[in-house]
């Protein structure tokens, strides 16, 4: 489930200090857009985490659009 794995293979899902670590921010801002509903995560049995996808997306936009992207954006309610 997280970032780092045995196989070498690509991560689907990282935690959420993985992602923390991966935008520069702390992991309580992570933990409190996710509970805003401005970041996507998937809850099982109270342990968050963020698909790899999505981080992509995010950063692809961003690269796309060359600029700014909302978070909120990939969330089901932005959607």
């Amino acid at each position: 489930m997280s970032g780092t794995n045995s196989g070498g293979a690509r991560p689907r899902f990282y935690s959420v200090a993985e992602v923390a670590r991966i935008f520069g921010m702390s992991r309580v801002t992570v933990y409190r857009a996710i509970a805003d509903k401005e970041f996507p995560a998937v809850k099982i049995r109270g342990r968050l985490i963020i698909p790899a996808a999505a981080v992509d997306a995010m950063a692809e936009a961003a690269v796309t659009a060359q600029g700014v992207v909302d978070a909120a954006a990939f969330t089901a309610e932005g959607a």
